[in-house]
């Protein structure tokens, strides 16, 4: 079962396979129900508007993926839940190195994310980032150092072992890495069904609430290929939180989708860790989508780390490279 990131020439399907022709996607162009969102949010010709405020809105969580902690804690209205003990550290890097041949992708990395706390990576092109979150999954194993995840030492552990760890520990990739094969709920409803536990009609109820809460109702059916790239990255968060996971890794989760539905993700991605004390580590080049999300960032810098703390010490840092690197973010570009 390829993937859709695999998928190449194959995405294309005829149009007698009685899906709505209208909610395709062709040419990476915004599906249907993306192209009315952001028509309802373009502003009269000629006249420009800043991006809508953070939606505060609680988000409608199936009560089946809470965890325990969330379920047994107190009502306090909309307001974000409160650990009852100081958080630990719940993934960190102690003095880790990783190279490919000659290349030293990171040199001497340590860093810690606290649970329930967002980290976002930050750096250019090329810098360790996504290298980073892969050794986190195991999916690479560092040359030199440690990696501990949920207390537990897992730079040594083989596959068997990770994945426990990944039962813990999901991923959210660039390309959503849906399963081309599958429609959409049915890639929501893979890691439950993986479980063994739930009846079809538990599933079905569940994907049907995570489908409501990314907001991509009414596309149950649709295949992947038929998806633009900020859906298919919801969708694969919605898969993510079926898994019922402790930690989630985004990796680019704002790359090639337009500023409304980047804000959308974002706000998704904070109201999961408000709402459900989400440990999250998001890899991202956005400066204004990490000012809304850190609570600490890690900038990567020819395989070290140059920075590490909140964003706001960041910002009053005088190192030059952050400077640099803030200043050209901050960069406006003229009309044409």
């Amino acid at each position: 079962m390829k993937m859709d990131d695999e998928r190449g020439s194959e995405a294309g399907r005829d149009d007698d396979t009685g899906r709505d022709p209208a909610a395709e996607n062709h040419d990476g162009q915004e599906s249907a129900a993306e192209e009315a969102l952001l028509r309802a949010a373009a502003p009269p010709q000629g006249e420009e508007v800043p991006l809508p405020p953070l939606d505060e809105t609680p988000l409608e969580i199936p009560a089946e993926l809470f965890q325990e902690e969330a379920r047994e804690a107190p009502d306090n209205g909309n307001a974000p839940q409160v650990p009852t003990k100081p958080p630990e550290p719940y993934i960190v890097f102690d003095h880790v190195s990783k190279s490919f041949g000659d290349v030293h992708v990171l040199d001497d990395v340590s860093f810690e994310v606290l649970t329930g706390e967002t980290l976002c990576i930050l750096g250019r092109s090329g810098v360790g980032k996504s290298v980073s979150l892969q050794q986190i999954m195991g999916f690479l194993k560092p040359d030199k150092g440690r990696i501990l995840v949920a207390g537990e030492d897992i730079t040594g552990f083989e596959d068997q072992q990770m994945e426990e760890v990944r039962k813990k520990v999901t991923m959210v990739f660039q390309s959503g890495a849906l399963f081309d094969s599958l429609s959409v709920g049915e890639n929501v409803a893979f890691p439950l069904r993986e479980r063994r536990e739930l009846e079809e009609d538990q599933i079905q109820k569940i994907v049907n609430g995570l489908l409501e809460m990314v907001g991509v109702t009414g596309m149950t059916d649709l295949l992947p290929s038929d998806l633009s790239t900020g859906m298919k990255r919801s969708v694969a968060i919605a898969r993510a939180m079926a898994a019922q996971p402790q930690a989630i890794l985004y990796d680019e989760p704002t790359t090639m989708v337009d500023p409304l539905i980047g804000r959308l993700l974002g706000d998704l991605i904070q109201k999961l860790k408000t709402q459900l004390l989400l440990t999250s580590v998001v890899v991202t080049h956005d400066m204004r989508f990490a000012e809304r999300l850190a609570d600490h960032v890690v900038f990567l810098h020819q395989g070290k780390v140059l920075f590490y703390g909140t964003m706001e010490e960041m910002k009053r840092s005088d190192d030059e490279i952050l400077q640099q690197f803030l200043e050209l973010d901050s960069l406006v570009l003229p009309n044409v």
